[in-house]
């Protein structure tokens, strides 16, 4: 689809005790730009789910989850053994995934059990991969031994910002 806007951007969001946290403002406008709401009014709709490989999340707009299916099925296709049977894990890693509102400023309530799986605390460092959001939780992101140094560094620099050395 090449009338999508691409997620670009990054910034860290306070998450208070209910959860709730902002999406940053570059990030937020690909998402409602991706998924206005009927109503013309601000807001929409953000899906949020495990990461298929790493101990954090992703965010996306519902367009997204006929391109991901698409993907899975090729893939699913592509690793189908002669016998007709496929990994049932290619889809049961990228299929969780909680559809949550999100107002003007970007608020939502982050899903208790997807927040737990990622060890989000009271800080959510958000990177936009293009074609989705990673929420993660800064110390666990700057622990994870395949990331790139400079989405680390990001991570250490908001954090900074906010007085806290990691």
């Amino acid at each position: 689809m090449l009338d999508r806007g691409r997620y670009q951007g990054d910034g860290i969001g306070l998450v208070d005790d209910k959860g709730r946290v902002a999406i940053p403002a570059a990030l937020r406008a690909t998402l409602a730009a991706n998924a206005p709401k009927a109503d013309g009014k601000t807001g929409g709709t953000v899906i949020i789910g495990a990461h298929q490989k790493n101990r954090c999340l992703v965010a996306y707009d519902p367009g997204y989850v006929d391109i991901l299916a698409a993907r899975l099925d090729a893939r699913e296709a592509a690793n189908t053994g002669p016998d007709g049977e496929y990994d049932y894990n290619i889809k049961r890693r990228a299929a969780a995934g909680e559809a949550v509102p999100f107002d003007g400023s970007g608020r939502f309530i982050m899903p208790a059990f997807p927040r737990f799986y990622a060890g989000i605390g009271e800080h959510a460092f958000f990177y936009g991969v293009l074609d989705y959001v990673e929420i993660w939780d800064p110390k666990t992101l700057i622990e994870t031994e395949d990331m790139p140094p400079v989405v680390k560094e990001m991570a250490r620099f908001y954090m900074m910002q906010k007085g806290v050395t990691l």
